[in-house]
């Protein structure tokens, strides 16, 4: 057996176990949520917000958490979009080949995207004493927006990098401009990763709890207004697992199942979507 041929089966074997690895902690944290969390699911936990002393474990749901979840990661969804999607527009369109801007914006978003959560959430605050904000749904889709922003921006570049140069031409030569080849043809191109990166951001910002701690606050209640407080499927889990009470603690499994979930259902669009869209991508 020749050194190649070595060389290859033993990176096979390592991929194959890694693979294994990865299936086997997959299921591991599947079984424990759903065999810890099963049996303090019912109707009520999907469809009520917490009662009095529910903490203690009394009657209510954590509806609050899921519509609060929901509402704090489409906002800063919406908004990371609308701040990437310019970004990525120019590195294509706009920006000389090699250019300098483009080199250090990209290492920039690599750098942000390496900060820990919790760096934002430090950030979020603090621009929140300065201006005098309190801890709110706007706090919360602003910190989580800065958290996910270079995670969209630079899926989403990834993406477009891969457009042939001559498809740009080719629309320049048939009377089109920069801006009407950067929608009609860029993004037209790159839908399905643009979608892709939409997604895998939205499931990091409705996952993470350590940016919202301090900027999102916490409620029993559905935010009405930008303004008010409110509650997240994170930091619901990380309130019931600190309480002594079994039944609480069950609940906070209960409620990393509907957190799964919902991750699960993003990841089943993403791939549906990908499926749907790629038939404009010309090969």
């Amino acid at each position: 057996m020749n050194r190649n041929k070595i060389e290859e089966t033993i990176f096979k074997i390592l991929m194959i176990n890694s693979t294994i690895i990865i299936l086997i902690i997959l299921l591991l944290i599947l079984l424990t949520i759903i065999l810890k969390g099963l049996p303090a699911m019912d109707w009520s936990m999907i469809s009520q917000t917490p009662k009095g002393g529910y903490y203690l474990g009394k009657e209510g749901g954590i509806l609050n958490a899921i519509i609060g979840s929901l509402y704090l990661a489409g906002g800063a969804t919406i908004l990371a979009f609308i701040i990437s999607l310019p970004i990525v527009l120019y590195f294509k369109v706009y920006a000389k080949k090699n250019s300098k801007i483009v080199m250090f914006t990209r290492f920039s978003l690599d750098v942000l995207w390496g900060v820990p959560s919790i760096v934002y959430g430090a950030f979020g605050f603090t621009i929140m004493l300065y201006f005098g904000l309190k801890a709110s749904l706007l706090g919360g889709i602003i910190t989580v927006s800065l958290l996910i922003l270079p995670i969209m921006t630079r899926a989403m570049d990834e993406t477009i990098k891969m457009i042939p140069i001559e498809l740009l031409e080719a629309s320049y030569s048939l009377g089109a401009n920069r801006i009407e080849t950067a929608f009609k043809v860029v993004v037209r191109q790159a839908l399905p990763g643009i979608l892709t990166a939409i997604l895998i951001s939205f499931g990091r910002g409705i996952g993470d709890a350590a940016s919202v701690m301090f900027t999102a606050g916490f409620t029993d209640n559905i935010p009405t207004s930008l303004l008010d407080p409110v509650a997240t499927l994170p930091l619901a889990i990380f309130f019931q697992l600190n309480t002594p009470f079994p039944e609480v603690q069950e609940r906070a499994y209960a409620s990393a199942f509907i957190l799964t979930v919902i991750i699960l259902i993003i990841s089943i669009v993403s791939r549906f979507l990908i499926k749907k869209y790629t038939k404009y991508i010309i090969k």
